[in-house]
């Protein structure tokens, strides 16, 4: 009988969507020594020790987007999420404390200028694979679901729901490694990404299921007419029309697997937890007695803030 060998997990948290979900969701009545709002990093604060106590990973690395316009793909196509406003201050600010709380907790932190927090979740997993490694990918972002290999999964903390690489189809009608390339088709509203004219998801999973790859796609656009497609003439008119768009709209949609890292830990361990920015950091965000109790057990220490 051969045994089973379990990988061990890496835990890869796309902070930036859960610190934005806190922004929105907790009350404004939070704020730090100086006056400023803390509600987003008390929400994050609350989401990161919900995770810490349930799952006590051992690897870890938090994702942060600190490419807000200065992403490669803003070099690319400038337009690149210009539908979103600015973040105020006000929220930059937290992002800065959400950052400090991890380190202080022992946590991996990534962040880079040039790269999103999807690029430096995949890059790490690429590169954790080899040493034996699967990933759990902690966000609901479809982008993520392209990532998920042969014992991957990806969990949407929010909902407590979790599903691996065979999962995806249920979710978005299409592979895990589709996603790309669906997402260059049918577009990416929150992204603005436009996707190619008259081309939805229903119809983008079609092709795809057809002709396995947008290359594939582009190659035989002439078999689109013939499918059982409603408008298929036409989506192979606008087609021929956008090849080079949908080219670089798959740019903008494939994560990046070789961004540069910050210095982190080997294998992303979580390290020893920092008693003295834990107690500056709960003082300056005014965390209450219940937070900090929380954060002392989830740090492992013994004596710690009161």
């Amino acid at each position: 009988m051969t045994d089973i060998v379990v990988k061990p997990a890496l835990y890869l948290v796309d902070a930036s969507l859960y610190v934005f979900r806190a922004w929105h969701s907790m009350p404004d009545e939070f704020q730090d020594a100086d006056g400023w709002p803390t509600n987003a990093v008390h929400g994050f604060a609350r989401f990161l020790l919900e995770l810490l106590e349930k799952e006590r990973p051992q690897h870890i690395a938090i994702a942060f987007d600190e490419a807000l316009d200065s992403c490669f793909r803003n070099r690319i196509y400038p337009a690149y999420k210009a539908n979103r406003d600015p973040a105020p201050e006000e929220l930059r600010r937290q992002f800065t404390h959400c950052k400090a709380l991890c380190a202080a907790l022992g946590l991996n932190v990534l962040a880079h200028a040039e790269y999103e927090a999807d690029d430096l979740i995949g890059s790490a997993l690429h590169a954790m694979r080899p040493r034996g490694f699967r990933g759990v990918i902690v966000s609901a972002d479809k982008d993520l679901s392209q990532l998920l290999m042969e014992a991957d999964e990806q969990w949407d903390f929010a909902r407590g729901i979790r599903w691996g690489m065979s999962g995806v189809k249920a979710r978005h009608g299409v592979e895990a490694r589709q996603i790309a390339d669906y997402l260059a088709l049918s577009g990416d509203a929150v992204d603005n990404i436009p996707g190619i004219t008259g081309i939805g998801a229903k119809s983008a999973a079609i092709l795809l299921a057809h002709f396995d790859t947008l290359d594939a796609l582009l190659a035989r656009i002439d078999e689109v007419p013939f499918l059982r497609l409603r408008g298929a003439a036409t989506l192979a008119l606008r087609l021929r029309e956008q090849r080079e768009h949908a080219l670089l709209w798959r740019q903008l949609t494939t994560i990046a697997l070789d961004a540069p890292f910050e210095p982190v830990e080997p294998d992303f361990v979580r390290v020893s937890a920092d008693a003295g920015l834990l107690t500056a950091l709960s003082d300056a965000l005014r965390f209450g007695p219940m937070t900090r109790r929380r954060l002392r057990t989830a740090a492992g220490l013994e004596e710690a803030f009161a």
